[in-house]
């Protein structure tokens, strides 16, 4: 059985839960501004299933995106600078303003990128996984990906290639119930996409996505299991998106009621941990608005940094294209 997360460790949940959540606020108010160029997909609401996941990994692990991820990129540790530098396209950016909202990358923390093809980000944790295991390394590879992602073919050869070469991959499905506009429940044959999981011979568990505590125990255990030479496991979290698809759209497309967004906003993530936090782990009002007042500076240090940043040099646009390419 592992240890019970300590104060700090519970401080630090709450702290990346609230990075995500004023950073993405942030970013939709400035893609409005048009400081953000192109499209912008946020994770508000699903603050507990990141961070509950990467918290359970360690900074040498691996973490895969998708379209939907700067939230992850922060939940696995990363600084906020780069990150916003990245989406408003800077060449301080974490990709040198290159990558934008949808190809965020970031190594430092284990990140090895998000990606606009839905999908594709199955394959590319397995083939880690894989290379982690070739090292001999005990590194276990992290996929998040959506309820959508699980139609894809990409994710029936990844879960099947995982299986049979026993690899450290934990895949993750957000399930926050629509892809786009479409709900899950028209396109998913099954109830719920862990019950996939026997097709492959891998645990598959379901998991409340706006509890974070929960999220990391079943991750944490996933994680133990592929240290241990177990092999993969398929986990589902069940969450929610309070914005649409993408950012600032523009219109109200009709396919989701406003009783159903007010219904998950009541199990806000945030708002549940931080009650959780007073209630049984001895923390205080004062504590929480502490880490509130400390996040929301860095958020707004964020914003400045990469608002002052230039644009990449023109040569840029050469490196990091072919091998050797690479600028200094």
């Amino acid at each position: 059985m592992n240890a019970p997360l300590s104060k700090d460790q519970l401080a630090e949940m709450y702290r990346r839960m609230q990075r995500i959540r004023l950073f993405e606020d942030a970013a939709v108010d400035l893609h409005k501004r048009g400081e953000i160029p192109g499209a912008l997909h946020t994770a508000q609401g699903q603050e507990a299933e990141i961070t509950g996941a990467c918290m359970a990994l360690r900074t040498d692990d691996y973490m895969v995106g998708n379209h939907r991820s700067h939230g992850h990129t922060i939940g696995k540790g990363a600084r906020m600078r780069g990150l916003m530098a990245e989406l408003l396209a800077k060449g301080t950016g974490v990709c040198k303003g290159k990558g934008g909202s949808m190809h965020l990358a970031d190594f430092s923390v284990g990140s090895l990128g998000e990606t606009s093809i839905v999908g594709s980000g199955l394959p590319t944790a397995a083939g880690a996984a894989l290379g982690a295991k070739l090292q001999g390394s005990d590194r276990v590879s992290l996929c998040f990906f959506g309820d959508g992602a699980s139609n894809e073919g990409t994710f029936h050869e990844a879960l099947n290639m995982a299986a049979i070469w026993k690899l450290p991959v934990i895949f993750l499905c957000e399930n926050n119930g629509y892809g786009q506009t479409t709900p899950a429940a028209q396109v998913v044959a099954v109830n719920d996409i862990a019950d996939r999981a026997a097709g492959y011979a891998m645990p598959g568990v379901v998991v409340d996505g706006q509890d974070v505590l929960k999220v990391h125990a079943v991750v944490l255990e996933a994680v133990c299991r592929a240290r241990a030479g177990e092999g993969p496991s398929l986990l589902e979290a069940k969450t929610y998106r309070y914005l649409d698809h993408a950012a600032n759209m523009g219109r109200n497309l009709g396919y989701r009621s406003s009783d159903e967004i007010e219904r998950w906003r009541r199990r806000d993530p945030i708002v549940l941990f931080a009650r959780a936090l007073r209630a049984e782990h001895g923390f205080t009002g004062g504590d929480i608005e502490s880490i509130d007042a400390q996040v929301a500076r860095e958020v707004e240090d964020a914003v400045a940094f990469a608002r002052s940043s230039p644009p990449p040099a023109l040569n840029e646009a050469f490196t990091d294209v072919l091998a050797g390419t690479r600028s200094s």
